[in-house]
């Protein structure tokens, strides 16, 4: 097994993800509770993420939610890629407010 570390550039957090699994299971093994994963087949636009550095390989993904221009940009879902080295992501649309969570600070009185 291969595995490569995918840094999440919203918080800063790495995983490691084995080059066999798509970048969105890597994605859950960090235990999250609530990441939406949707189909995982590329067809609901769910884990839209872009691609901020990194080579990966990919399969088919939904031109209704990545058009080709997006894809242009790095823009892909990341049911759809899995990673052929190191990877840097930003994390877009309905994923962001689950992977980016900000654990609460303590208040101090």
């Amino acid at each position: 097994m291969v595995y490569h570390v995918i840094t999440i550039e919203d918080t800063g957090e790495t995983y490691k993800c084995d080059e066999r699994i798509s970048v969105l299971e890597g994605m859950e093994n960090l235990g999250k509770k609530g990441i939406p994963v949707g189909c995982r087949g590329g067809g609901c636009g769910v884990c839209k993420i872009e691609i901020v550095s990194g080579n990966y390989k990919k399969r088919v993904m939904s031109r209704d939610h990545v058009s080709e221009e997006e894809e242009a940009k790095g823009m892909v879902l990341a049911c759809r890629v899995k990673p052929l080295g190191e990877m840097t992501v930003r994390v877009l649309g309905k994923m962001k407010k689950n992977v980016c969570k900000v654990a609460e600070q303590p208040v101090e009185v």
